[in-house]
């Protein structure tokens, strides 16, 4: 029973630290000149908004699945749907608007 609660516990401790917290990111795109850009800010959206927590620092996966080759399966516009919406282990809206489209973009490169 402990462990049951242990494991519960922890579970609930991985998917609200997934939430994230109010982190700054550099918003400003008055110097954005072309994808190789709007890459980097997919990138830094990721690191910035606790996806790390869950899908790691190098997309390798942990308690979320990885994200290495994502790309390679799913559709920009899916991946978009997905950090939008949530899917079951995965909260949905931790990314919103430009952000989400940005990710979206910058992971469906991954191949």
């Amino acid at each position: 029973m402990k462990k049951t609660l242990l494991a519960v516990l922890f579970g609930a401790t991985l998917v609200l630290g997934a939430c994230g917290g109010d982190k700054a990111v550099d918003k400003d795109t008055s110097t954005n000149t072309g994808t190789e850009t709007a890459s980097a800010d997919g990138e830094t959206i990721y690191k910035a908004n606790s996806c790390v927590s869950c899908h790691g620092g190098n997309l390798e996966g942990g308690a979320g699945p990885a994200l290495d080759k994502v790309g390679g399966h799913l559709s920009e516009s899916e991946i978009h749907d997905i950090i939008v919406d949530g899917k079951p282990g995965m909260p949905g809206g931790i990314i919103k608007g430009d952000e989400a489209t940005a990710v979206a973009k910058w992971l469906a490169e991954k191949k």
